[in-house]
């Protein structure tokens, strides 16, 4: 068996997302809206940072219920503009707002678990990447993905966010094959 992807590093809490979580194919609606979500406060940062900060965006984005989000405003704006603990962007605040209002439009019509997964004939694929640079940092899937979603009224969801939150919720196996995770992923496939 060999190591760890190589994006991981040495911080425990890198370690423990790679270990348990990085991967592992994500079913619920709520939680792929979350990961989504994170993945676009992301953008221009490093995952640590928001890895750092999930707790925080938790409390602060009332456990990410996106049916409640939907319903904010201005003043639920500026209440996070002001909360330290957090990524204050006016832009990918609000952003989370419309994408709350565009999930549930999703949710209620096909749910967004089946929105997405059929993408992927509800079965994650299986790279088979032996060097870190041979991972994509985008692929047409997920520029199709992100342009659909798009029309959708999603925000913040471009080809690489997309295909960051393909990896991390196991649409796709990206850890390295010899990677002690990949078979384990692999195995957890529907």
């Amino acid at each position: 068996m060999g190591e760890r992807c190589g994006w991981v590093g040495q911080d425990q809490i890198y370690i423990d997302y790679h270990d348990t979580e990085w991967g592992v194919p994500e079913w619920d609606s709520r939680a792929l809206w979350e990961k989504l979500i994170l993945d676009g406060f992301q953008a221009g940062l490093s995952w640590i940072t928001i890895l750092k900060k999930r707790d925080n965006f938790r409390e602060a984005f009332h456990g990410f219920d996106p049916r409640e989000i939907a319903t904010w405003g201005e003043a639920e704006v500026e209440r996070l503009l002001q909360n330290p603990g957090i990524i204050r962007h006016r832009g990918k605040i609000e952003a989370t707002i419309g994408n709350a209002q565009a999930w549930c439009q999703i949710e209620d019509r096909i749910g967004f678990d089946t929105y997405l997964w059929n993408y992927m004939d509800g079965v994650p694929l299986q790279n088979r990447w032996r060097t870190l640079d041979e991972v994509p940092a985008a692929t047409p899937l997920s520029t199709q993905i992100s342009k659909d979603l798009k029309k959708e009224g999603f925000k913040f969801c471009g080809p690489t966010i997309v295909y960051a939150f393909m990896q991390a919720v196991g649409m796709v196996n990206d850890h390295l094959v010899d990677c002690p995770c990949y078979k384990s992923v692999a195995a957890m496939s529907r």
